[in-house]
């Protein structure tokens, strides 16, 4: 059976890993131009598949039949070759938003809910949130008179917002579509940009302590549900969640923070070789970007010099995904490395004896008394990891005891 996902730029979707965990049937990649659909559709190169922007409205009219679902939002997302040959269209991206706002005990009932964006993903929010019982649903586009982003703030009265732009999405991370710090009285944020896991919308609203879900969840739960329309067969209760936990675990960054000399290039290198991943350096990255060696940088350059060096290497880092990242001890000191490190990954705090930190080679801590840098920057470290552990003297048990704390033994 041919089952995959039409779209027009594919190239970083986690479609064929969720659906690689729900059947054994092929899911490629059918990326399309606009004037290559009519020829595809009418082709018999699939049995079914999943319909992603910009052609969720485009692929109505090759349909025989529609589901109801489909019929009231006006937009197909998954599509099944009936027996006949002809065309069925559903729509499962809501149940996966339902889903999403579910899982995170987000209850809409009677509440004042803002959605950005007016696309075929805003008409979904927009449907599943009313028929939740939403006091109030307001869609926000640049294009009304009524309600755009100039004129938010009338809106600061919501309960939930909802995010249906790509704005933020990888690669242009760290951008956000609006100020979170208007909405005074939000309950939480939807985000259905699930790369990075944490938009720049997700990392303020982590900051303001508003309970926050990102895209993933509901990627993997319409995912179930278009598998159960594609192979006639029902999963269990809790697959959704099951399977993005799962792809959680192999998409997100490890990310190693610490003192210089701490030993994070060492348990990088050795959680690679028990993970089988890649390892960013990012001290690596910045010898290879300059063409230098750090304390020559510092020498002829300095240390503002050095520390722009190192946002660069950070935000390049910080984009991947399935990584495991070292990072330079004063990586943590700007609020701009802290965000770029914790959009898409797991951050470990490497703790370890001042007395057992090797300074060779290390500008700052050769020039700097240990004691005072790490007074001052130990809660930087703390305010940016998820994790701490404590660096054992074998490099090996070290790795062991970031993945227990990581839950991967």
């Amino acid at each position: 059976m041919r089952f995959g996902l039409l779209g027009r730029k594919l190239g970083h979707s986690y479609s064929p890993q969720i659906h690689s965990l729900l059947g054994n049937y092929e899911y490629p990649l059918y990326e399309k131009e606009p004037e290559e659909i009519e020829e595809f559709m009418t082709s018999d190169d699939f049995d079914g598949m999943n319909v992603t922007i910009p052609y969720k409205e485009t692929v109505i009219p090759y349909m025989s039949q529609l589901s109801e679902t489909a019929k009231k939002i006006g937009s197909v997302n998954t599509v099944k070759r009936l027996p006949d040959g002809k065309l069925y269209g559903d729509n499962t991206d809501y149940y996966g938003f339902s889903y999403m706002l579910d899982s995170a005990g987000f209850d809409v009932t009677d509440k004042k809910v803002i959605v950005l964006g007016n696309g075929g993903a805003s008409k979904t929010a927009v449907c599943v949130c009313r028929d939740k019982g939403a006091k109030e649903v307001t869609v926000i586009s640049r294009r009304s008179e009524t309600d755009n982003y100039q004129n938010i703030a009338k809106h600061s009265d919501a309960d939930y917002i909802i995010n249906t732009t790509p704005v933020g999405m990888y690669p242009n991370n760290g951008e956000s579509p609006v100020d979170l710090q208007v909405f005074n009285q939000c309950k939480g944020v939807a985000d259905l940009i699930y790369n990075p896991s944490k938009t720049q919308l997700l990392l303020d609203a982590e900051k303001l302590s508003i309970p926050y879900v990102n895209g993933l969840t509901m990627l993997c739960a319409q995912a179930v549900k278009a598998a159960e329309i594609f192979t006639n067969q029902s999963f269990i209760k809790n697959k959704a969640t099951e399977i993005t936990q799962k792809l959680e675990q192999q998409m997100l960054n490890i990310v190693l923070v610490g003192m210089p000399g701490c030993g994070k290039s060492t348990a990088a290198k050795s959680l690679a070789e028990i993970l089988g991943r890649e390892v960013i350096d990012t001290d690596e990255l910045i010898k290879t970007n300059e063409g230098r060696e750090i304390p020559e940088i510092f020498s002829t350059e300095g240390e503002e010099y050095f520390r722009n060096a190192e946002t660069t290497a950070v935000k390049f880092a910080g984009k991947q995904s399935g990584k495991i990242i070292a990072t330079g001890g004063g990586a943590i000191l700007s609020d701009e490395n802290k965000d770029a490190l914790r959009q898409n990954s797991v951050v470990i705090f490497l703790k370890r004896d001042i007395s057992q930190l090797d300074t060779e080679g290390r500008p700052l801590s050769i020039n700097n008394p240990l004691e005072e840098m790490y007074k001052k920057r130990l809660p930087h470290y703390e305010a940016v990891c998820d994790i701490t552990v404590e660096v054992a003297h074998d490099k090996q048990e070290t790795a062991i005891r970031i993945l227990k704390g990581l839950g991967l033994i």
